[in-house]
């Protein structure tokens, strides 16, 4: 006695022989159907490819279907790809031709398991021009950047009742005042460091007591200022780069540009001036913190505080001093500037924010070494 139409079941599995196997869909293929029959169908399909290893082939009569829906679409796709992953052939017949926009747009096999290619490697030629381009347009961003900060700094000494001073005491905060712990530890570990090793050396001559004025007079000229600027780099550059990152990823750097506003002045120039206040603050009290730790040091040696005292004194000039300063102010615009730069060219993305502040640490401490190779140089021919 044959079934109605309405009471056959909407999936039937037949295996005709051992290659091939016939699957006849009828009614609504939907996903109420699909419930318990997908995972139905899949093991006899997945246990009739395990019977042999010569190719196979599926063939699917869909004339009799009535409905289907998105879940259909994906039932007949995943059966699809699990015919051709074992090497066998997929066969579609008699489905409604108001059924095969839906299908042929996701094209089973071509989108949804699309064929991995290896990417081509680039020749060294190739790979060395794409590097340089990529670092002429970094420094060519760098200089435009830097343009547009020069330009906002006169603005902003012409025009100072239109700077965020709110944004620049904050910044100062952030950048000075939490830096205060850190900037003091490093500082005092490198006076006993270098006392240390120097006095190891100075003490086969006899020479202890000059360990102190040349530890100090390095501290004021180079090391105080250096390291500082390296501790800025690390914390306010990365602050500045992941804050205005975090901006530039909401579009609140496009809403200012809408409105009419300049984000370099709006955001970079309090930032920028919190560096030139901060960095030389900073620098004097790492060198304070220096010396007086190289001085308990040379005590552990013998030298009494007076001798240390008087050593410096008659060593270190006020020239000395500004020296570093002077260095220090220019270290504090380029971490400030960089930062600021790094996190207006944020990309978009979740890792965005991190690359940029990871850029801003990198290129202000290249920045710095640059800085300072050239301030060196500046100093030998100026004595100054």
């Amino acid at each position: 006695m044959n079934q109605s139409p309405s009471t056959l079941p909407p999936f039937d599995w037949k295996v005709m022989d051992g290659t091939h196997a016939q699957l006849v869909l009828q009614g609504k293929i939907d996903v109420y159907a699909l419930g318990g029959n997908w995972t139905t169908v899949r093991q006899n399909q997945d246990a009739w490819l395990g019977q042999s290893t010569s190719q196979k082939t599926l063939s699917v009569d869909a004339s009799q279907v009535e409905y289907l829906d998105g879940a259909g679409v994906a039932f007949l796709i995943d059966l699809h790809a699990h015919q051709e992953k074992h090497g066998g052939v997929f066969t579609l017949t008699g489905l409604d031709k108001r059924y095969l926009p839906l299908l042929q747009q996701f094209d089973p096999i071509g989108k949804l398991y699309p064929v991995t290619t290896p990417k081509p490697k680039d020749n060294f030629v190739v790979a060395v021009g794409r590097t340089s381009s990529v670092f002429l347009n970094d420094v060519a961003s760098i200089i435009t950047f830097a343009g547009h900060v020069t330009a906002d700094l006169v603005w902003a000494l012409l025009h100072p009742r239109q700077v965020r001073w709110g944004d620049f005491v904050n910044a100062a905060f952030q950048a000075g005042v939490a830096a205060l712990p850190i900037v003091g530890l490093v500082a005092f570990l490198i006076g006993v460091i270098l006392s240390f090793q120097s006095a190891i050396g100075m003490q086969k001559f006899g020479a202890i007591t000059f360990v102190g004025p040349i530890v100090a007079l390095g501290i004021f000229r180079e090391l105080g200022p250096l390291i500082t600027a390296i501790l800025l780099a690390g914390r306010s550059s990365a602050a500045f780069a992941a804050e205005i990152g975090t901006m530039t990823v909401n579009s609140e750097v496009d809403a200012l540009v809408t409105g009419g506003l300049s984000p370099v002045r709006f955001l970079v120039v309090p930032r920028v001036l919190a560096g030139i206040l901060v960095a030389p603050i900073l620098t004097l009290y790492a060198d304070i913190v220096s010396v007086f730790a190289s001085s308990l040091t040379m005590m552990a040696y013998g030298v009494p505080l007076v001798n240390f005292y008087e050593g410096v004194l008659n060593t270190v000039d006020l020239e000395d001093v500004f020296s570093g300063l002077t260095k220090s102010v220019l270290f504090g615009i380029v971490i400030a500037a960089v930062g600021c730069m790094r996190g207006m060219q944020t990309g978009t993305g979740a890792a965005a924010v991190g690359i940029s502040a990871t850029r801003a640490v990198v290129s202000s401490i290249v920045m710095i070494v640059l800085v300072d190779g050239v301030f060196a140089y500046i100093s030998y021919k100026t004595d100054f």
